[in-house]
């Protein structure tokens, strides 16, 4: 009985708190992971939670399954996903560590004429240009 009511727990308070937690863990005050510690240690003492389950700290820095999967995916040669990854690059300047030394794709024309803010800004400057003309042809002062 405990076992499955421990297993929903993990499910889902503890899977809900790991959700994104690379993203926001680092955001969190030593107040923060003081409340997340109290409520695992409550939920461990009223048998809702394992009692090997990590401390908070622990849980947030330990590696994702993405992360390992990534790995693996990275160094192994024979790799399905080998072929997909970009090339390799060595740079020469060391302003921080990577975690990996892959390279971004290339920006290209057909990004540019894609992306969202160039077709908006395009938009607007045509838009602008006809009411323009509209307001010049439909002012009194202008006779053609």
């Amino acid at each position: 009985m405990t076992t499955s009511l421990q297993d929903i727990f993990r499910a889902t308070v503890i899977a809900r708190i790991l959700y994104a937690a690379p993203s926001w863990s680092g955001m969190c005050s030593a107040a923060d992971h003081v409340r997340l510690d109290s409520l695992l240690r409550r939920s461990k003492r009223l048998g809702y939670c394992r009692s090997d389950t990590l401390a908070i700290s622990e849980l947030f820095t330990r590696p994702t399954a993405d992360d390992d999967f990534f790995q693996r995916a990275k160094t192994n040669s024979n790799h399905v996903l080998q072929p997909s990854l970009p090339q390799h690059t060595d740079t020469t300047y060391q302003l921080r560590t990577r975690p990996h030394n892959i390279t971004l794709i290339n920006k290209t024309k057909f990004l540019n004429n894609t992306d969202f803010i160039f077709i908006f800004i395009r938009q607007k400057r045509q838009h602008r240009v006809i009411l323009s003309y509209v307001c010049f042809i439909s002012s009194p002062t202008n006779s053609l």
